[in-house]
């Protein structure tokens, strides 16, 4: 598989090593990288250098990424997306990939241990809904160079907690004493790849689930998984439907 890297930022050159460390353990069935394009090369994102590659693998910010895929749509090319912070746009990229055949995946995290704990998260918040005297929060912690809060998967945290946790009606990214609202707490630290915390408090206790990620290489895997896994196939695709949740 040729893969494009849109976007040759950290996560695009963990991404790279990945998949040159796949080469030494068996070259023959490793991918391949033949294009990359970052903001220093935009001259080389053309719907022909695209074409040299079976799929694209974009990782870019919350104000490209939307247009980012189009280009790869208009040169036929399936892309895995992990850019957060645009998904209010997600919809008609959906509606597209079913009217036109185009095939997009995207996630806000690739990590397999992060998707394990939204299934996690989801279950817990079934039992949590019926003990009223639990106060719910979302704490999410990143590096200080993310440029979107809160974090794309603390929003996936939270939109599945409203569908299971009944009391709670939406989410907002700061503190509120509105009862009905779910407190989203954002934190931006040097050198943090990732800490997602889900808190339950009581008069008497508290639980707590944490995922912590201690680099980007289960993101850079994750994305590349996804990459190898999506070949061949049509449509809007999910972690869930790659894990089979």
């Amino acid at each position: 598989m040729k893969i494009a890297l849109i976007g040759y930022g950290k996560m695009g050159k963990a991404i790279e090593a990945e998949i040159l460390l796949m080469a030494k353990q068996n070259p023959k069935k490793a991918p391949k990288v033949v294009l990359k394009i970052d903001a220093d090369n935009q001259h080389e994102f053309t719907a022909k250098n695209l074409r040299k590659a079976d799929i694209a693998i974009e990782f870019t910010t919350p104000h490209t990424a939307y247009d980012n895929i189009l280009k790869c749509f208009e040169a036929g090319i399936p892309v895995v997306c992990g850019s957060t912070g645009w998904t209010e746009k997600l919809p008609e990229l959906k509606k597209r990939c079913k009217k036109s055949g185009q095939t997009l995946f995207h996630a806000s995290n690739f990590s397999i241990g992060v998707n394990l704990f939204f299934e996690l998260n989801r279950k817990l918040g079934v039992l949590m809904n019926e003990h009223r005297e639990y106060a719910v929060s979302i704490h999410e912690v990143h590096h200080t160079e993310k440029k979107d809060a809160p974090s794309g998967s603390a929003i996936v945290l939270a939109n599945d907690l409203l569908r299971k946790v009944k009391r709670k009606k939406k989410w907002l990214n700061q503190s509120s004493n509105d009862s009905e609202v779910l407190e989203v707490k954002s934190y931006r630290e040097k050198d943090v790849p990732g800490i997602h915390i889900i808190h339950y408090e009581s008069e008497f206790d508290s639980i707590e689930i944490q995922h912590t990620a201690k680099s980007r290489r289960g993101f850079a895997l994750g994305a590349v998984h996804a990459a190898l896994w999506l070949k061949g196939k049509k449509g809007f695709f999910e972690m869930k439907d790659m894990l089979g949740f």
